[in-house]
């Protein structure tokens, strides 16, 4: 037996249902009218899609879950969400930027690192970071102090620094053999000396005449 077939008869059975309704104590007809002609010779061009059933001539009966004048169209209940498409009944076609079974949930390329949160500013999906977090995916961490001589900020609040320097900010220099009587090292392997000393190292000592 046909889809179609099967669809008349249903139709047909509506039909003697409704048929039967007891409008009161009155012995003559009863019953109500449908809201359509069902016409069994009835033909459509185009033909009703996805199941639909031609019940008189261009008209269509559609299946559960679509809708137009031959079918054509899926419906989704919930409607798709943030300007997705319905594909079929139930399933949604996401526009970037957007998931989920109705395209209800907002989604960022990549994903938010470090406890960002992904949200739907001005309707462009974007990660919202914590304090110590930058970027587009909050990947980059946040040095309050700044990163100097070359310093990369690595963590929150921690600076990687290149050889030669180290401290919070990479601001103290490393002379690996230490200054002398007192000299300072101002960069890597460069003493400041005091007078009257003088050398890379601050070692010699001006003599005095």
């Amino acid at each position: 037996m046909s889809h179609r077939t099967c669809v008349l008869l249903l139709l047909s059975a509506a039909v003697v249902a409704l048929s039967g309704v007891d409008g009161g104590r009155s012995e003559g007809p009863r019953g109500v009218a449908l809201g359509f002609v069902f016409d069994p010779k009835a033909q459509c061009e185009p033909q009703c899609a996805h199941g639909g059933v031609c019940i008189r001539n261009n008209t269509c009966y559609c299946s559960r879950g679509y809708e137009g004048e031959n079918c054509q169209v899926a419906t989704c209940f919930p409607k798709c969400k943030n300007g997705g498409m319905c594909l079929r009944p139930g399933k949604c076609r996401c526009q970037p930027g957007y998931g989920g079974r109705y395209c209800h949930k907002v989604t960022c390329d990549g994903g938010c690192w470090n406890g960002g949160e992904c949200t739907a500013v001005n309707g462009v999906p974007r990660c919202i970071c914590p304090s110590s977090w930058t970027g587009t995916r909050c990947q980059e961490a946040l040095c309050p102090q700044g990163c100097r001589n070359g310093g990369v900020c690595m963590a929150p609040g921690i600076c990687s620094c290149p050889d030669g320097w180290m401290g919070g900010a990479c601001h103290t220099a490393v002379c690996t053999l230490p200054c002398l009587h007192g000299g300072k090292c101002i960069s890597p392997g460069k003493c400041r000396c005091r007078p009257p000393y003088s050398g890379a190292r601050c070692e010699e000592k001006k003599k005095t005449f």
